[in-house]
């Protein structure tokens, strides 16, 4: 699709047009800009028309409104979009075969090369089976849970249109990735292209087109929907039964991982009646270090209800007969609910913690889950030596009733990372707020052991693997 002299003057007609997140913006309005992100192209219609270049390209991708053909040709003199693919003409006018929208990352500029965002201003349409989504609220999660590490070899398993590429790209020195989707890899490449980025492209399911190869870091958005044989939208549904999907890649990561290499996915999990979903995920992940965190848990009506709509079907004649069989399925394995969060899998001996965190966090997240994983593996089994410090974005907040003596409640909260809250009591309140870094925890908690006439044992044994647990979550530091 794109190759050569044509990505340069399609470089050059964005970058001198403006099209990009900071020039749509401001041309748009933030009025307008807020309802186009409800796929409202009204108020973004009214403030464009004045025929400069960057109005044709913003109608063309964002409204996918026609455009007079004289204006295309000035917004991109010298290049054909019409035989590239990426426009198709109609009598005098054209518009857009593709979706090419900007996209920014820190200080880095993109164009992502994706199919056209179906359902604007409401219209009812069909997604073809081969749709290659855009850039998308799942796709933004992945690249900021990424971990920021730098890596000789990034895997990207079902790229769709290469947005996670491009976001390794800035801290791999190579980039492999993989689709089953023709169309996909059609797309990345011309992704990549159109941004200089190197991909080495290849087709297959999983970890098959890397058979027998490594990696520092893997990340996919896989297609995690949880429906029946039959679905045929292959951006979201495969063949697999279930979970199976999600359930392979991480079974499957430490083989293509180097020594502590990371694995990180967006996943959906089924929550089986009579089992523990957590219980479910530490058979996946055997004796590797991971964290499984469930950002939503939905029943399975609210779950078929959430992609029935995504698809497009909500008050159509399919969708009660689709919404039968779908239930039905689920039913078939005992599923009670359907649980959406993320996996991140560190390639080093250890365990999974999994836990449910429906909660604001703070975005990006990637450095805090590498932090985490850092104080959660490399604390030393005695507590007592460190000397700690309270992290500087911790409070701590008290309840109880007027003129009480001791406040009800004690709580500490953090305001970054997860965000937590931690409930503790005046004991732990007063170790931590005693960790300024000059006495050891062991002198601490001794010195409290004293105040509360309580043998140190049994405060060493009560509160140390709270301490730890306060460590972990980056309440304190060391």
């Amino acid at each position: 699709m794109l190759t050569g002299s044509a990505v340069e003057g399609l470089r050059t007609a964005f970058a001198g047009a403006g099209y990009s997140v900071d020039g749509v913006a401001e041309r748009l309005g933030e009025q307008a800009n807020g309802a186009l992100a409800r796929n409202e192209t009204a108020p973004a219609f009214a403030r464009t028309g004045s025929g400069d270049p960057l109005d044709t390209m913003v109608r063309l991708f964002l409204l996918q409104q026609p455009v007079p053909e004289n204006l295309v040709d000035k917004a991109f003199p010298g290049v054909d979009l019409v035989a590239l693919g990426i426009l198709v003409r109609s009598g005098g006018e054209v518009r857009a075969a593709v979706d090419v929208r900007p996209f920014a990352e820190d200080e880095r500029e993109w164009w992502v090369v994706a199919d056209l965002t179906p359902g604007l201003d409401g219209r009812r349409e069909a997604m073809r089976s081969d749709y290659v989504l855009g850039i998308a609220p799942a796709s933004l999660s992945l690249m900021q849970l990424t971990v920021p590490v730098k890596v000789e070899r990034a895997l990207d398993i079902g790229t769709g249109c290469g947005i996670q590429s491009l976001h390794l790209a800035g801290r791999a020195a190579s980039v492999t990735a993989t689709d089953v989707n023709p169309r996909a890899l059609q797309l990345a490449r011309a992704t990549a292209a159109l941004n200089h980025v190197e991909l080495d492209l290849r087709d297959g399911s999983l970890y098959e087109p890397v058979r027998d190869e490594r990696f520092d870091l893997i990340v996919s958005n896989p297609p995690y929907v949880i429906s029946p044989p039959g679905g045929d939208l292959t951006y979201r549904e495969t063949g697999f039964t279930g979970d199976a999907v999600v359930e392979q890649l991480v079974r499957q990561a430490p083989g293509h991982l180097t020594d502590g290499g990371w694995c990180q996915l967006l996943a959906n999990w089924t929550c089986v009646r009579g089992e523990n979903w957590q219980d479910r995920l530490a058979t996946w992940t055997t004796d590797r270090e991971a964290w499984a965190v469930q950002r939503e848990q939905l029943d399975t009506s609210e779950y078929v209800e959430l992609w029935l709509r995504d698809a497009g079907l909500h008050g159509t004649p399919q969708y009660t007969t689709r919404y039968d069989e779908w239930m039905r399925y689920l039913d078939q394995y005992d599923v009670e609910a359907i649980g959406m969060g993320w996996i991140t899998l560190h390639n080093v001996p250890g365990e999974l913690d999994a836990e449910s965190w429906p909660y604001e966090i703070e975005r990006p997240i990637g450095p805090h889950v590498l932090h985490r994983f850092e104080r959660r593996e490399g604390l030393p089994k005695d507590l007592t030596a460190l000397h700690l410090r309270v992290a500087d974005d911790v409070v701590q907040e008290t309840a109880g009733r007027p003129g009480a003596e001791d406040p009800a409640t004690i709580v500490l909260r953090r305001q970054r990372g997860m965000r937590r809250a931690e409930q503790v009591d005046t004991v732990l309140a007063g170790f931590v707020g005693a960790c300024d870094g000059d006495l050891s925890t062991g002198q601490i908690l001794a010195a409290l052991a004293d105040l509360t006439d309580r043998p140190v044992v049994d405060v060493l044994s009560d509160y140390l693997p709270q301490v730890r647990n306060l460590v972990v979550e980056g309440f304190l530091d060391y």
